[in-house]
């Protein structure tokens, strides 16, 4: 299944070479050639396939790798049940969003390129700017999230191959900084590449290292629970006394969040939409997608969470693949967590992308003129095309990079990371915005039933939200308490 999923996920993005950030240009008319859509850009080739591809691979992430810590800190009731609840309502927010790629009408109506294009074009005014910080701010966690994930995987290749050496009689305790800095550099480079389409190929690298580490997981806790020879856990999940009443609570809160995070994908359902071929309208074949996305993503997240929680029960590590729940096969946990080290390196630039190209596009605006701003100098590479460097791209994304590292050094908690992400995006992005739109879109009477249930369905999940935030921050909060900034040890 694992292969097939491989070669599909290949399959479409070759097909469609298309990108989820891609900066919106203006083109001409065609003049009603067949080779091109009625906005004068070239025919789109996207079908409900490639679409649930593109979800599929954006979906599947490092969030999976929490899920099996989220189920423990919930139980055997309440864990599935959350789950198959955030991606009812991930299904449900991402149909009403569908509806507002166009404006107006959802067949012949004006096409908007990105998310923050339908906010614009549908509510306008101080929500435009909201919508960006929101995202941008998002993003920005993002990248110190995976910042995160990345060291403490680099660290578990160190640590596994240690235990082995040693019988499992050395504890191998390191530090994540020199890893972080590893990972800065990395990045630091990739970042030079002026536009991500340049590089679509480490996309599905990407796309191809989450399966693998993602069904490595899966088979790691099979194979725990048939070695246990029963499943472990309890209906109401990690028990008082493994900790105590107070964090029992704040973790089901912060477990909230890190559910929410490993479904965030409406922030680029507006530019996979794009990608799609009409007829039939964009709008029909994306519920088809995101339906069937949905379903295989939850299927593929209940698998790989229930299974960890049934081989760990109420120890069930915070990361699958480096909590040390797993020892061996020590070669393969290797395998696992260097695919995850190579999805991030992608991943990492896939959501950064967004913002190197808001602020470049910001300050060209403002000062046009600008040497520092407009040169580029062609540095040569044998064979290859020559390199156009650009001083003001250096500098930037240099600086951003080295920023997203220093505070992921600040504050290397995984977990905790992921569940402030998830409770940040989750309300705004996936509900707010497009139950907005929605009404906004369709003309929905105010305080109609319909508009009634549409405003009870966004309140209830800013609670959720705030619920999970606050559990988060409360897990930072105490993590903090026995932490030394850049002296922490693993």
């Amino acid at each position: 299944m694992v292969l097939s999923l491989y070669l599909f996920i290949l399959y479409s993005l070759k097909k469609t070479r298309t990108f989820f950030f891609d900066v919106s240009i203006d083109v001409p008319s065609q003049n009603g050639s067949k080779c091109f859509d009625d906005d004068g850009r070239l025919n789109r080739t996207g079908t409900v396939w490639t679409a649930s591809a593109h979800i599929i691979t954006a979906v599947i992430g490092s969030g999976v790798l929490s899920l099996a810590w989220a189920i423990a800190q919930l139980g055997w009731v309440a864990g599935p049940a959350v789950m198959f609840l955030f991606s009812f309502v991930t299904y449900y927010t991402s149909s009403l969003l569908t509806d507002c790629y166009r404006t107006a009408d959802p067949v012949f109506g004006k096409r908007n390129y990105t998310y923050m294009d339908a906010v614009r074009s549908i509510l306008g005014g101080a929500k435009v700017k909201a919508c960006g910080l929101i995202q941008y701010l998002n993003l920005f966690g993002i990248a110190i999230g995976y910042t995160i994930a990345a060291s403490i995987s680099m660290m578990a290749i160190k640590r596994s191959n240690c235990f082995h050496e040693s019988g499992g009689n050395n504890p191998c305790h390191m530090s994540s900084n020199p890893y972080m800095i590893l990972f800065g550099v990395m990045e630091i480079f990739l970042s030079q590449i002026p536009d991500f389409d340049q590089i679509w190929w480490l996309s599905i690298v990407a796309a191809v290292m989450s399966f693998t580490y993602s069904a490595i997981g899966l088979a790691l806790g099979i194979v725990q629970v048939a070695a246990n020879g029963a499943f472990k856990g309890s209906l109401t999940g990690i028990s008082i006394g493994t900790v105590t009443q107070t964090q029992k609570i704040w973790r089901s809160f912060q477990a909230l969040g890190d559910i929410a995070f490993a479904y965030s994908y409406s922030v680029i359902l507006i530019e996979i939409q794009d990608t799609l071929k009409s007829p039939p309208a964009e709008s029909k074949t994306m519920k088809k997608a995101a339906k069937l996305s949905i379903a295989v993503t939850t299927a593929f997240y209940m698998l790989c969470g229930c299974m960890g929680y049934a081989a760990f029960g109420d120890f069930a590590p915070g990361n699958l693949l480096t909590g040390f729940g797993f020892y061996n096969p020590f070669w393969l946990l290797d395998i696992a967590n260097a695919a995850i080290v190579v999805h991030l390196v992608g991943a990492y630039q896939v959501f950064c992308q967004p913002i190197f190209a808001f602020v470049e596009k910001q300050v060209a605006e403002s000062w046009p003129d600008s040497y520092f701003l407009g040169k580029e100098f062609k540095i040569p590479f044998p064979g290859l095309l020559p390199y156009k460097l650009n001083l003001f791209r250096l500098v930037w994304r240099s600086c951003f990079v080295i920023l997203t590292t220093v505070i992921s050094m600040l504050l290397p908690f995984f977990n905790d990371v992921v569940g402030i992400l998830g409770a940040l995006g989750f309300w705004p992005l996936t509900v707010y915005f497009p139950v907005e739109m929605y009404i906004a879109q369709k003309k929905i009477t105010k305080w109609s039933t319909r508009w009634m249930c549409l405003q009870m369905l966004s309140m209830a999940c800013l609670v959720l939200s705030i619920i999970a935030g606050a559990g988060s921050i409360v897990g930072v909060v105490n993590d903090v308490k026995a932490y030394t900034p850049f002296k922490t040890t693993y």
